[in-house]
């Protein structure tokens, strides 16, 4: 079994859904969370922190991080040494994320509300930035709060790219088509 299967048997979903969800929780299917926003499909999860490829140790931005089930997988991943910076521009999803990690004894995650900018540059440079909502273009601001030589993968329109920062130039792209997501709000 791989770390990211073994993350998924650790942090189990019921415990990010609403409660009236908890019975749902082991469909592979996104659910409602409030506010027009959702957890998404464990297999597309599986998949996007597959391509995101966190190792421990590694400063983490996880944008749009709703119920927190995202972040908290990702906590595991990163190991104590590691650190996620969970971003969510709903104020009410920003403390359903931080209660559900604190229930969930995850302590290497911090919550942050969006701001005007997408991200969190003040926290930057990261190692990883994962995105759980669709952009409609590529956010330029994410890619300059990357490390050089660190992975972010985002939903553009209907794709998942996996992109590398090469320098402070340079990307490499890799598109993965078929996705659909909640739209990315506009900072505020």
């Amino acid at each position: 079994m791989d770390t990211i299967d073994k993350v998924f048997d650790q942090v189990e979903r019921s415990r990010f859904v609403l409660p009236e969800l908890t019975g749902s929780a082991d469909l592979d299917m996104p659910l409602p969370i409030g506010f027009g926003q959702t957890i998404s499909q464990p297999t597309t999860v599986r998949l996007m922190l597959g391509w995101l490829e966190p190792q421990r140790g590694d400063k983490v931005l996880d944008v749009g991080s709703g119920s927190g089930w995202t972040s908290a997988l990702l906590a595991h991943l990163v190991g104590p040494k590691g650190m996620i910076y969970a971003v969510e521009l709903i104020p009410e999803l920003v403390e359903f994320g931080r209660q559900n990690c604190r229930r969930s004894g995850i302590k290497n995650v911090h919550f942050y509300q969006a701001g005007k900018k997408y991200g969190l540059p003040k926290e930057a440079p990261f190692d990883r930035i994962l995105v759980s909502a669709a952009a409609e273009s590529l956010p330029q601001e994410l890619i300059e709060q990357l490390k050089v030589g660190g992975k972010l993968v985002i939903p553009v329109n209907y794709d998942i790219l996996e992109i590398e920062k090469i320098s402070d130039k340079d990307v490499d792209i890799q598109k993965h088509p078929g996705f659909v997501f909640v739209p990315l709000l506009p900072a505020q």
